[in-house]
Formats: structure tokens, C-alpha cells, sequence
């Protein structure tokens, strides 16, 4: 567990770090990615941001707070429903067309709906958690390369809790609860492992985020929902981490050299204050780059590492990225087909 005050002690030096740093939050219109991105408006210096949500109405209020709060800034909204493979291409486009570098992605768009397909067919959950989270690191991979300052890639969702991956059920269709959280965790780290592999001067982190009031279950449905609904209802208010504290617990995980892509990563970000050490990575190894994170800044346990070191013996890496490049593929396809 890393200490709230160290946390708020390395996001105070932020502005120490070049300004005009540019990030994409994807999924920032509510809950983890709002309030991340409400920090970094807060502590960077000149940032360009870009917010990425469904709402209008949320994206337009959110966009004012932040040009409020940091009259310096620019940021700039993009409504889309990220969970449709060609509006992530869209907006990857936009993007491309005015940057030529791009120093965080931040990923927290998802859902607990458990049902249902997009039009491109594709599994409602897994389009979001996924696959739109895989197709923006690929398409601003490049970007995210030719940065100088800092270099990262933070996707929120169920890290520490990798389990066994069902590639005969991959988009997680029929899978139990607890069956689908191991799964859909492992898949999310090792498709970062896959993207380090092609650019390893850029650092990944998945994160959990622990318990946060969001917007996360709008639109779900059906009496499992109602269920995990009226049972968060209760427990919320014994878990929850204050929304400002998760702010701030992960724009430490966006921009401290803990999480950096090694030692000699010269885009490391904050630098390291004293007793504080690059984090264990998912490999078991400090500073490899890849990091699986839970909600206190924590590490995953060596059984979790155990897991993922067989998991790799099985090349699972490789097996994930195929599967998530040939499912994109056929969405993508499906839709030119219409």
C-alpha cells in the first residue's frame, strides 16, 4: 500500500514536469475517469486533455470545470459510444490529425451490463472493457511513443484478480461471475503485455480501482443488476473511497516513476521521493513496465504472478492479442458488410 500523503506529495510535483503534457481520458464523463481527469486538469501545467464520454450534456459541463479550474488548459470533448470498434477508430483519427505525441491514455470506460451485443457483434461488456480499450492503445500506440516527458497507458478495471482464461468462451459470454472477473483480468494485462512487447519504452498499468461512486451501472438490466445494484446501495457507504482520494490515488499511477517503463526509462515522470521504489510488475520483476495495481497502489500477490507466469508458458500472450485482433477485425467488417 502506498500512503495517501506520498500519493499527494508526488501529484504536488507534477508541475515540475515540462508543461503541455497531452492526455486522452477515455471513459471521463463520470466516476473513475472524471475524477482523474479533473487531478490532472488540477496539477499539469498548460495540459491539452481530451475527454471521451457518451454524454453531451456530462462531456460539456465536465469540459467547463476543467477550463474553470485551469484556465491554462485546453480541453477538448469528443462525444461517442465507445463500445462500437469504428467510433474508437473515429476518434483515434481525430486525434491523430491534430498531435504528433500524446503522453497518457487512461482507460476506465465500461459497464455492468452483462448482456447483449453491440450492432457490430460483439459482447455489450467485453466491447467496452476490451476491446475499445485495446483499439485505442493500438491506434495511439504510435503517438504515445514519440512523447519526451512521460509515456503511459492506465486501464481501470479489474487488476489483481487475473484467474484462468477461457479462450472457447473469449468474449466472456457465459462465463460465471467470478469466472469472467479472472478472465477478463487476465486478458487485460497480458494484452498490455503484448503491447509493451512492440513498444517498451511505454509503461502499462492496470489498475483496480476499488469501490467508487460512479456512473458504472447506468443501463444495466435484469434481476442480477437489481440484485449487485441494491447490495452496492448498502455496502457503498462502509467501502467506498472518497472519489477525490481515487483522483488522486490514480493520477499518481499516471504520472509517478514507480510505474515507469524501468530504471533507465528517461520518461519516467515524477521522480521517485526517498523510500519509495519502482513497483513489482506483473512479471514478479521491478520496473518491467507492465503493472497489475489494486485500489491502494499495491502490487498483485505471487499467486497472482504464478498464474500469469504459467499463463505465458501457455502463450497466452500471443493467443490474446490474435483473438482480440481477429474479433476487432470481424466487428469492423461486419459493420462495411451492412
Amino acid at each position: 500500500m502506498v500512503a495517501l500523503d506520498i500519493v499527494e506529495a508526488s501529484n504536488a510535483r507534477i508541475k515540475s514536469l515540462p508543461s503541455d503534457l497531452v492526455a486522452v481520458f477515455v471513459g471521463a464523463t463520470n466516476g473513475i475517469g472524471e475524477t482523474t481527469a479533473r487531478q490532472f486538469a488540477k496539477y499539469a501545467a498548460r495540459p491539452r486533455v481530451y475527454i471521451v464520454g457518451r454524454s453531451q450534456a456530462a462531456g460539456e459541463r465536465f469540459k467547463r470545470e476543467c477550463e474553470a479550474l485551469n484556465p491554462e488548459g485546453t480541453f477538448i470533448f469528443i462525444q461517442r459510444d465507445t463500445s462500437l470498434m469504428r467510433n474508437a477508430d473515429a476518434i483515434c483519427d481525430e486525434i491523430r490529425s491534430k498531435e504528433e505525441a500524446i503522453n497518457l491514455l487512461f482507460l476506465s470506460v465500461g459497464t455492468l451490463q452483462v448482456d447483449g451485443k453491440t450492432e457490430e457483434g460483439l459482447q455489450y461488456a467485453s466491447a467496452l472493457t476490451i476491446y475499445a480499450r485495446n483499439r485505442f492503445i493500438s491506434n495511439l500506440l504510435p503517438l504515445l511513443r514519440q512523447a519526451q516527458d512521460l509515456r503511459r497507458v492506465v486501464s481501470v478495471y479489474s487488476a489483481t484478480f487475473e484467474g484462468e482464461i477461457h479462450m472457447d468462451d473469449f468474449q466472456a459470454a457465459n462465463l460465471g461471475l467470478m469466472a469472467k472477473q479472472g478472465h477478463m483480468a487476465s486478458v487485460t494485462t497480458l494484452a498490455l503485455e503484448a503491447h509493451h512487447r512492440s513498444a517498451p519504452e511505454v509503461s502499462f498499468v492496470h489498475n483496480f480501482p476499488g469501490s467508487v461512486k460512479s456512473g458504472i451501472d447506468r443501463g444495466s438490466i435484469g434481476p442480477l443488476m437489481r440484485t449487485l445494484k441494491t447490495i452496492f446501495i448498502v455496502l457503498a457507504p462502509l467501502v467506498n473511497i472518497p472519489l477525490e482520494e481515487a483522483g488522486d490515488r490514480h493520477l499518481f499511477l499516471c504520472t509517478s516513476a514507480r510505474f515507469s517503463a524501468g530504471s533507465q526509462d528517461k520518461a519516467a515522470g515524477v521522480p521517485l521521493a526517498d523510500g519509495l521504489a519502482l513497483a513489482r510488475s506483473s512479471d514478479g520483476q521491478s520496473g518491467s513496465g507492465v503493472y497489475s495495481i489494486d485500489a491502494y497502489g499495491a502490487s498483485a500477490k505471487p499467486k497472482v504472478e504464478r498464474l500469469l507466469a504459467k499463463l505465458r508458458g501457455e502463450d497466452m500472450v500471443q493467443r490474446v492479442q490474435n483473438a482480440i485482433e481477429a474479433d476487432i477485425n470481424s466487428a469492423l467488417a461486419s459493420h462495411k458488410g451492412s
